[in-house]
């Protein structure tokens, strides 16, 4: 039995390095022995340890996210595995390639009370997209030939398009402990080799590609929409073509479009703002509307695109149907750069940019120059982190923007620049879980990597800092403490105050340097901006873990996003009355 196991075990490990998955997330836990132990012994594996499976998941999603590759997740059986479920839905919506290993009782130990036992076939449902139940353990050329075809499958439909996480349930019988040495890697390897999977960018036919192209080019006001997506190649391929097309693109902050050295003439980045002011939103509707990725955050141009239904949008989302305003007239399943690139084979540049576009750079240099010139100096406002950051940052690091309202002030207040700056966020399901560990999964490939989070984001995944401590990673956290769930002070709830506080302003009154300290981390609570920049600054030098509190009001929060908008919306208003009648 100890042979078969080890043999069995050795060749699905083997199966998954052989496929490109050479990291994994391991918590500890009896029944999933066999693996942890194949997995450490791999020569080509390396593994990060975790106490808590939730904790584990979203470490394990960061580092996938960042690194465009499959990681591997490996857990006991019974609740353990339960505990992986918000990150599995995160993943599935935001498309993040993990394998998950759920180590499980043997079938005659399944629906009879046995201990730690619960059903765990199809766990996760449809969040999952391949699911299999392995077969126990055999000593037979057979069933290593399939525990490493298994492996190659799991990796392979983990990374192709739309990629997401894939559920690998492993039933183990005692003894647990397999024999793993040097020399049965290559035992596994003579026996079967894990078959090649090859996989390629999806492309439209050239006859469709040409149709869409003919409807972009016949447009009079068009413009490229591009949410969250982050593809190598994207920003160089979708500003040519931007450029080709006279197109301004509207950027998501999570597009990888407003930091890099790509040509940025058609970068909109404060588009939010300039739809906020009505007369510029109805008088700046395009013809067509071209879009990339998911749907981007701000929510103007979500309800802009929505309210007006003769716009006609064409999506393209390789294999997917992500459009919430429910407006789409086109979908295009293929390569979002590749698309791109087949386009431009396509394109006959314009002359000179039109007035059209000119108009939309024009109101962002506006929008921008406000919101940068009226940022205040001495207040603490939770907008000004990013506009801060934007200059604090050195080329290559990473930012990682928690949800709620820091995702938002990223959108109105990061804004483009020269510096190659990756943005990234659990974006699928938008939740506030699991964001630090997240973060700190991807600090494994980004360096430096900060964290922007909120204090209840924060407070939900605080476990998550034992990562840092045991693993020795370096991270620089900004936490926005507004004592509560600051956003829904934007919301119709704010208007009942009664139960406002209770309900949804949450406050926690919690100090968070004991937190900090108990993990091991660095702990700085700057009163002035320039303490701020001092403290961020030598965080970043530092390395390790470091956190810089800043303490703001939810209250004067709202007031200042709101003045802001308002500044913007007047002088958008001059802007459009000196125009006059003029078209746009």
């Amino acid at each position: 039995m100890t042979k078969a196991l080890s043999l069995y075990v050795a060749a699905l490990v083997d199966g998954l390095a052989q496929a490109g998955v050479t990291e994994a997330a391991i918590s500890p836990g009896s029944r999933s022995t066999p693996l942890a132990m194949a997995i450490a012994a791999h020569p080509e594996f390396r593994f990060w340890m975790h106490i808590d499976e939730r904790s584990a998941a979203f470490f394990a999603l960061g580092m996938a996210k960042a690194k465009q590759r499959p990681i591997a997740l490996v857990c006991t059986s019974g609740t353990a595995a339960a505990n992986y479920w918000p990150a599995i839905v995160e993943a599935h919506y935001s498309r993040v390639p993990l394998v998950v290993l759920t180590a499980d009782r043997p079938h005659e130990l399944r629906d009879v009370g046995a201990p730690q036992a619960i059903d765990q076939l199809h766990l996760y449902g449809r969040y999952a997209k391949w699911f299999v139940d392995l077969a126990l353990p055999e000593e037979t050329d057979a069933m290593i030939g399939y525990a490493r075809t298994m492996a190659a499958r799991a990796a392979a439909m983990a990374a192709s398009a739309p990629a997401g996480p894939v559920h690998v349930n492993a039933p183990f019988r005692e003894p647990l402990v397999p024999e793993i040495d040097d020399g049965v890697w290559e035992s596994v390897r003579s026996v079967s080799k894990a078959p090649q999977v090859l996989s390629g960018r999806s492309m439209l036919a050239d006859d469709s590609a040409a149709m869409v192209y003919e409807q972009l080019a016949a447009a009079e006001r068009g413009l490229i929409v591009c949410g969250p997506l982050d593809q190598p190649g994207f920003a160089e391929a979708v500003t040519e073509l931007a450029r080709a097309l006279d197109f301004p693109i509207l950027a998501d902050p999570l597009s990888q479009l407003r930091a890099g050295s790509h040509d940025k003439t058609y970068v909109i980045d404060s588009y939010d703002a300039i739809l906020r002011q009505e007369a510029a939103a109805s008088r700046l509707v395009p013809d067509v509307v071209l879009r990339f990725g998911a749907m981007p955050v701000s929510k103007p141009l979500f309800l802009w695109l929505k309210q007006h239904r003769t716009i006609r949008q064409i999506v393209v989302d390789d294999g997917g149907f992500r459009d919430p305003t429910l407006a789409a007239s086109c979908f295009v399943h293929s390569d979002a750069a590749a698309f791109c690139r087949q386009l431009l084979g396509m394109a006959e540049p314009k002359p000179r940019a039109g007035a059209w576009s000119a108009v939309w750079r024009e109101l962002n240099a506006l929008a921008r120059t406000v919101l940068r010139e009226r940022l205040p100096s001495d207040e603490w406002f939770e907008g000004k982190v990013f506009a801060e950051l934007a200059e604090l940052l050195p080329p290559g690091a990473a930012l990682f923007v928690g949800n709620s309202m820091p995702i938002r002030d990223a959108d109105t207040f990061f804004w483009t620049t020269d510096k190659p700056i990756r943005l990234l966020a659990n974006r699928g399901a938008n939740g506030i879980d699991g964001v630090v560990s997240s973060a700190l999964g991807a600090s494994v490939v980004t360096d430096p990597l900060v964290l922007v989070i909120g204090d209840l984001s924060f407070y939900h995944d605080v476990n998550g800092l034992l990562a840092a401590a045991m693993h020795r990673l370096s991270a620089t956290i900004i936490l926005l403490n507004n004592n509560g769930g600051g956003i829904f002070s934007f919301l119709p709830q704010a208007r009942y105050e009664g139960a406002f506080e209770t309900l949804f302003g949450t406050p926690t009154d919690l100090s968070f340097h004991h937190a900090v300290h108990l993990y091991g981390g660095r702990y700085a609570q700057p009163h002035t901006w320039e303490e701020f920049r001092r403290h961020v600054s030598a965080a970043l030098r530092s390395g390790g873990l470091n956190v810089v509190e800043v303490r703001t009001s939810r209250a004067e929060n709202v007031r200042m996003h709101r003045q802001l908008w308002d500044e913007v919306s007047q002088e958008i208003a001059k802007f459009l009355e000196q125009r006059g009648t003029e078209s746009i």
